[in-house]
């Protein structure tokens, strides 16, 4: 039987069959991953191979095995749960064409105020600057001095004299997490923490690689308020979800009464 079947169809390839289900080359070849070796491929092939077996004789076996009431349940769920996706989709594109993404800060804010309690830190959070400079740095203690002090003069030199360092932030205006600041700057890790998640802390490091200067401008807490501008694109996100929500029963009233309007849909007592 499978060589008849080959015969009558060279066009294409079967890898497999389960009862009167094929599974062919075309079907598969396009899931092989970019790049893969052949040993790779011929095992990610295997692979698949007995899933597809695996669900397609599983699948014979309730057709069997399940009450006739029971394949109607699922039959009326798959169809739900279709009606349900294509709808999805498709407002998906309706809203995303005419939805406003744009918030004004006083939106924001007042959001922020009325929900402060529900922004809670659950990780330590820091502003601070640092520099990264070679060993044998010269007037390191000079630079030392500007970089404390950081007023408006101090700043336009350490700009000019970046190009000296290896690595450097002097934005310290930005909150970040702690991990983010020990991938930049080897000496420190998260066992030193009490030591330098402190307020206007300042910190000189040096490893086999070179010296680090470090400034804590600021520090929060895990638990503590979470400042506005950190949890900004949260509070946007909740808006805009709002909205689509919004949007979505809108387009729901819409097409109904757009049916009505244009005789698609009519009630019949």
């Amino acid at each position: 039987m499978g060589c008849d079947f080959l015969q009558s169809n060279e066009e294409r390839k079967v890898l497999a069959r389960a009862y009167d289900t094929y599974l062919y080359e075309e079907d598969i070849v396009n899931l092989i991953p970019d790049g893969a070796s052949p040993e790779d491929s011929a095992i990610f092939v295997s692979n698949y191979i007995n899933r597809w077996a695996q669900e397609e004789l599983f699948m014979h076996q309730a057709k069997i095995n399940l009450s006739e009431k029971k394949q109607e349940d699922f039959k009326k769920l798959v169809n739900l749960y279709r009606n349900e996706l294509y709808t999805e989709a498709y407002k998906d594109i309706v809203i995303s064409g005419m939805i406003d993404t744009t918030f004004q800060d006083t939106v924001i804010n007042t959001y922020f105020e009325a929900n402060k309690i529900n922004f809670k830190l659950n990780q330590d959070l820091v502003k601070l600057r640092y520099i990264e400079l070679e060993k044998d740095y010269a007037d390191i203690k000079e630079l030392e001095k500007k970089f404390t002090r950081f007023d408006q003069d101090d700043k336009i030199y350490l700009d000019e004299e970046s190009l000296k360092f290896k690595n450097y932030s002097l934005n310290d205006s930005v909150w970040v997490k702690p991990k983010e600041i020990y991938k930049k700057i080897s000496p420190l890790d998260a066992s030193m923490s009490d030591e330098f998640l402190k307020k206007e802390n300042f910190l000189q490091l040096e490893d086999s690689l070179g010296v680090y200067l470090v400034y804590i401008k600021d520090v929060l807490k895990r638990n503590d308020q979470a400042p506005l501008a950190y949890v900004k694109p949260t509070i946007k996100q909740i808006l805009l979800n709002r909205r689509k929500l919004e949007l979505s029963k809108e387009l729901e009233k819409e097409i109904i009464k757009d049916a009505i309007k244009h005789k698609r849909f009519e009630l019949y007592n």
